[in-house]
């Protein structure tokens, strides 16, 4: 009997449907069982996951909050004059605050050394006819430069200003009419740090400062006004000199660095004071960051939410509230984090604290900061400080093992049994649509074949004599 593939074929009965609807009413009721039970954790990992990254981005701030030299920066406030600025400062976390008026007298500069007039018509001039050794030094830099047989003066100039030795000597050629000069100048600045060429043949006297004698002077010369100078500033009236233009401790623990020479005896005030702004900001992005941690914990465990009624939860909000109110020792007139200023706004409606806001009815921040700045910082930085407190509890959270990577991990895991069970359910049903294929197919080919015998039965009676054929 030929094999039926497709049930009800043989029999004409609606077998598909059958098997289908059998299939559906076992598959479809665990399926949408196991997609709703996906979709409920999929959206409890999320609310996890946005709690997790508003704790890690309050504990970013607590970091610097925790951190003694966040408190010990200091700022430099510099009033410039009005023909431009004269000086820039740097500051470290030992600077005094001080108030200072200061004056640029002089800025520093290298030496220019120029080639004497009629030495040479043109570039291509040559220098050196058996080739030599030049020596260039100023102040504790030097390099040599082996000169070729035969150089011309642009030849020279390309070999100074391309050698891998050069410590900062830029060579020039100026051509004024009538003659070509070699023009050397060196980034070597501060008194006594003139550049010096020097050769070991008199051929190259007319490009050395210092003959090849030791005595006579060479063809380039450096003119007072070229010759490399310090630069001076007065503080306070008091004159400082520096080699460069930078001026490092010449205030402890400040760098002045000198911009330009004062017009008309015109001074900059330098104010070097504690960095309060950048503290104060620092609080208030605490203050943003912990009110932000608050209400993702509320969005996500309100009526009808994915952590509806989850008390780990509550309790994380609590505590995180409870650590405000913290005491810590030796911040002066300073206990806890509200005698800063800061306080918890009162929610009616939840009968319970909310954001945490600064400038409270007692005190504002400003004034902590301005009245007791080095008890604020201890106030966030003590051994039992603020910082450390909520640094201490939110690694037991956002921490490599914290609470909030094991929920995560947990999820994660009924995720992937999930997706084993989906598998595992579409198996079964699999097997169950070949079992009932091969029950209905035993029926279809049964009732095709009792068909096909009432049909023979049928045609055989018709045929016998006397047998009415029905109207």
């Amino acid at each position: 009997m030929p094999l039926i593939t497709s049930a009800g074929v043989g029999s004409g009965l609606d077998l598909e449907s059958i098997i289908k609807a059998s299939i559906d009413a076992e598959n479809l009721p665990k399926l949408q069982s196991l997609e709703k039970k996906e979709s409920e954790l999929s959206v409890r990992l999320s609310s996890v996951g946005a709690i997790k990254s508003s704790l890690s981005s309050l504990d970013d701030v607590m970091e610097k909050l925790s951190d003694i030299d966040n408190f010990n920066k200091r700022t430099a406030t510099i009033t410039q004059p009005s023909s431009g600025d004269l000086i820039s400062v740097t500051t470290n976390s030992n600077s005094t605050s001080a108030n200072f008026n200061v004056e640029v007298m002089q800025l520093s500069q290298g030496s220019r050394a120029v080639m004497a007039d009629n030495l040479y018509t043109a570039p291509t001039d040559v220098v050196t006819a058996s080739g030599g050794n030049l020596t260039f030094t100023a102040g504790s830099k030097t390099f040599d430069l082996n000169v070729a047989a035969g150089a011309t003066l642009e030849e020279l100039r390309v070999a100074i200003n391309d050698s891998s030795d050069n410590f900062g000597v830029t060579a020039n050629i100026i051509n004024d009419g009538t003659s070509s000069k070699l023009v050397l100048t060196s980034d070597e600045t501060g008194v006594g740090n003139d550049l010096v060429i020097t050769s070991d043949t008199a051929e190259l006297d007319n490009v050395s400062t210092l003959a090849n004698d030791g005595v006579t002077a060479g063809g380039l010369a450096i003119a007072l006004e070229d010759q490399a100078q310090d630069a001076i500033i007065e503080v306070d009236g008091i004159s400082i000199s520096s080699s460069t233009n930078k001026f490092t401790d010449a205030v402890q623990d400040i760098t002045i660095n000198a911009l330009k020479v004062s017009e008309n005896n015109e001074k900059a005030g330098l104010v070097i004071d504690v960095d309060k702004a950048g503290v104060e900001a620092t609080i208030d992005e605490f203050l943003e960051k912990f009110n932000n941690a608050i209400d993702t914990i509320e969005y996500h465990t309100q009526s009808g939410s994915a952590l509806y009624g989850d008390s780990a939860m509550r309790s994380l909000k609590s505590q995180l509230i409870n650590t405000l109110s913290s005491k810590v020792s030796g911040a002066g007139n300073f206990e806890t984090l509200y005698d800063l200023g800061l306080g918890l706004s009162y929610d009616i409606d939840a009968k319970e604290g909310g954001n945490l806001e600064r400038d409270s009815l007692v005190r504002s921040l400003t004034d902590a900061l301005t009245d007791s700045y080095d008890d604020v910082g201890i106030i966030f930085t003590a051994p039992d400080g603020i910082a450390t407190q909520f640094s201490n509890l939110l690694d037991d959270y956002v921490g490599g093992s914290g609470a909030m990577k094991s929920r995560e991990d947990s999820i994660n895991s009924q995720i992937r049994q999930l997706t084993t069970d989906k598998d595992n359910h579409a198996y079964r049903m699999e097997q169950l649509e070949i079992r009932l294929r091969k029950q209905y197919s035993s029926l279809d080919v049964l009732v095709a074949g009792m068909q096909s015998t009432g049909s023979f039965l049928t045609s055989q009676l018709a045929n016998l004599p006397g047998f009415t054929k029905p109207k």
